[in-house]
């Protein structure tokens, strides 16, 4: 049913995490932190990535191109959430709502699809060692990156199109601290049921398809190392799973909490701290979970800081 109201909403305001003003500065430093070191760690990997030519391989291109979405996904969000920690209005117009849902969507969807294409790589790794460089070749790899890219952009798309054909004309109050989809299905005066039907279908499809592809993988990878006679190649071939299985399980179990739910347009507050999970928590700890746990990333830093400092004594 449409709710019946005197005015079009053009502009929202976003409640944030409290109204409490003494807890105000503590929550900016603690988020401006947590956003320095998530974009200083993922173009610093993007760059390290770059400048080593040792890692132009199809595991740390999708690793590059994973830290970029999450630096897009820390961008679209955290540096509005700042503002309005000091912001008295703390509003935001429909146009940068949609624009900022576009860019968190776009990142949300390619981290799916690069996790998948990551775990194959690990799969063709170390169940056809001798056939990698054939099976996973720098083309297929391009071929993978592009198309994530490809399958985000439509995807993104389609829910910033159908949330156009939303009229928000109650309370322009979001109970957020941005602009995502379930808070803006709340303030709707149209029912939002095909936007629900849509958005579940799409997310459990993809979902559905890149975590099939990654279980798959890692079945055939566990069942792999587990017949290796060398217990210095099964903890060696284990390392080198552990540190993307982890990423892979928050990733996914913070998603699926959250959209996969049919009830979650109705529930108001359990999807805020999940959101903060995956949204700030995730970007932030990737690149060190990739990184610290990688010779090859920390032999790579080794070299360049080796270098750079050869380069200022001469």
């Amino acid at each position: 049913m449409t709710k019946h109201n005197h005015s079009i909403t053009t502009e929202f305001i976003l409640t944030g995490f409290t109204d409490e003003p003494e807890l105000k500065p503590l929550l900016f430093v603690v988020f401006f932190a947590i956003y320095l070191i998530t974009m200083v760690g993922n173009l610093g990997l993007v760059v390290l990535i770059y400048m080593e030519h040792r890692l132009h391989t199809p595991m740390y291109i999708f690793l590059g191109n994973l830290a970029v979405m999450d630096s897009c996904c820390s961008c679209a969000i955290t540096p509005k959430m700042l503002e309005n920690f000091y912001s008295e209005g703390r509003m935001i117009s429909l146009y940068e709502c949609m624009g900022q849902f576009y860019f968190f969507c776009l990142a949300e969807t390619v981290d799916c699809f690069l996790l998948a294409a990551m775990a194959y790589d690990r799969y063709v790794a170390i169940c056809s060692p001798l056939q990698y460089h054939t099976k996973m070749s720098m083309k297929l790899c391009v071929q993978l990156t592009i198309g994530a890219y490809i399958a985000g952009n439509p995807h993104s798309m389609i829910h910033v199109g159908l949330l156009f054909r939303l009229t928000f004309c109650g309370s322009n109050r979001i109970n957020h601290f941005f602009c995502d989809v379930f808070p803006l299905y709340r303030l709707s005066c149209i029912d939002p049921y095909i936007n629900e039907v849509v958005l579940h279908i799409f997310t459990g499809v993809i979902l559905s398809f890149t975590i099939t592809i990654v279980l798959i993988s890692y079945f055939y990878i566990l069942f792999t190392i587990f017949k290796m006679k060398s217990k210095e190649g099964r903890g060696k071939a284990l390392s080198t799973c552990a540190s993307h299985f982890f990423s892979v399980s928050i990733f996914y179990g913070s998603l699926l909490f959250v959209y996969t739910q049919p009830s979650s347009v109705k529930e108001e507050d359990k999807d805020i701290a999940v959101a903060i999970f995956y949204s700030q928590v995730i970007p932030l700890i990737n690149p060190f979970i990739y990184s610290l746990r990688n010779k090859e990333v920390i032999n790579a830093v080794k070299i360049i800081v080796k270098n750079k400092s050869q380069n200022i004594l001469k």
